[in-house]
């Protein structure tokens, strides 16, 4: 084995079909050589969401183009590579399987070793990818299905501060989208309307903030945004564009708010066990938000922490994160067999108790 290692990563577990090629050379950098990603966005738009069947078909479909194309773009071939990474869960099973079996028949047919990545773990290592960050570090992986507090102390060593109860902030944003009319995916169009909002004419409570633990929950937070909706239509008989962009502010800044003063709860109880100066990483579609964002770097300022956060590109799934994911547990010796077995629920720590609820994607660890 030389000291340069080059994977492909396959990434299928909900509306984007992706591939990429990262590798490390001695000096033990990471680069994104391709990344090619396929979104579904115009397969879904009329039904408010993703459509699990629509998405395994699409996956199915695209996958093998998407390898094709990765290839190319990095300027490979099969034979340079030195294993084939896969999400093998969480996700939508459908999709999950469509990877993993994808995976598998390239493994077969060209000998490559294929490892089995967690997606979230994609996620949560994405910081060394992009930044170099080493162990340990606090973690806040923010996403449509998934939000959690995460120690990372190793490639597979994670523990977990605390997470979403309910709906994760990712799915709030779509279905607030949805109420208010805009289009999906909900993150981007809400920000975008908050933009010309003012925070301050609607409140929204801020769910949990009297509970000491880093647990969240914002599935109240979208039935008041609803309640809130009617009662502005039953006193005006409609929502004028400027009470939708006032609703979409005060609805970002309470999860904004929400997710600095748990950050902060989550820092004092990383900085009592860890070495001092940490570094604070967010990672998951969600931390594409500019406010959360800046709400976080403001936090980390007042701890002098260190704070990370990916390219956009980096933040929505992508197969880069599962190839460098897959690169760090092939280095440790981890291999699978074609018993790998896709999985809806993979939690990163399993030491700790499983979370209650759980939203559309099912329980959030």
């Amino acid at each position: 084995m030389t000291d340069t290692h080059t994977i492909l990563g396959l990434e299928s577990s909900c509306d984007d079909t992706a591939a990429a090629v990262v590798r490390q050379t001695s000096d033990q950098r990471a680069q994104i050589l391709s990344s090619v990603v396929f979104g579904q966005t115009d397969l879904h738009r009329a039904f408010g969401g993703v459509v699990p069947e629509i998405a395994a078909r699409a996956h199915a479909e695209k996958l093998d183009v998407c390898v094709r194309d990765a290839l190319q773009a990095a300027n490979v071939s099969l034979k340079d590579l030195d294993a084939i990474a896969v999400t093998a869960g969480p996700g939508l099973i459908g999709g999950v399987m469509s990877g993993v079996m994808c995976a598998k028949g390239m493994s077969a047919a060209t000998g490559l070793p294929l490892v089995g990545v967690n997606h979230l773990a994609g996620h949560a290592l994405t910081p060394r990818l992009t930044d170099g960050v080493n162990f340990p570090y606090l973690m806040l992986l923010v996403s449509g299905g998934h939000c959690q507090y995460l120690i990372a102390r190793g490639p597979e060593d994670f523990t977990r501060l605390g997470g979403t109860i309910d709906d994760a902030p990712g799915e709030a944003f779509d279905k607030t989208a949805r109420l208010l009319g805009l289009p999906q995916p909900g993150g981007p169009s809400v920000q975008a309307e908050a933009d010309a909002g003012d925070p301050k004419r609607y409140r929204f409570p801020r769910p949990l903030l009297d509970r000491p633990d880093c647990n969240l929950s914002f599935s109240g937070l979208k039935t008041a945004l609803l309640r809130m909706r009617d009662q502005i239509v039953a006193e005006k008989g409609g929502l004028t564009r400027q009470d939708r962009a006032d609703l979409c502010a005060g609805f970002q800044a309470a999860i904004v708010d929400t997710l600095t003063e748990k950050t902060r709860r989550a820092l004092r109880l990383y900085m009592a066990e860890n070495p001092p100066f940490p570094t604070v990483a967010v990672a998951g579609g969600v931390a594409a938000n500019t406010a959360i964002r800046s709400g976080l770097e403001t936090v980390c300022a007042e701890f002098g922490a260190t704070f990370v956060a990916p390219p956009l590109a980096l933040c929505t799934d992508n197969a880069a994160m599962i190839a460098y994911a897959g690169l760090e547990r092939f280095k440790a010796g981890a291999r699978d067999g074609m018993d790998l077995t896709p999985r809806p629920r993979w939690p990163l720590d399993n030491t700790s108790p499983s979370m209650l609820g759980g939203g559309r994607k099912g329980a959030k660890a």
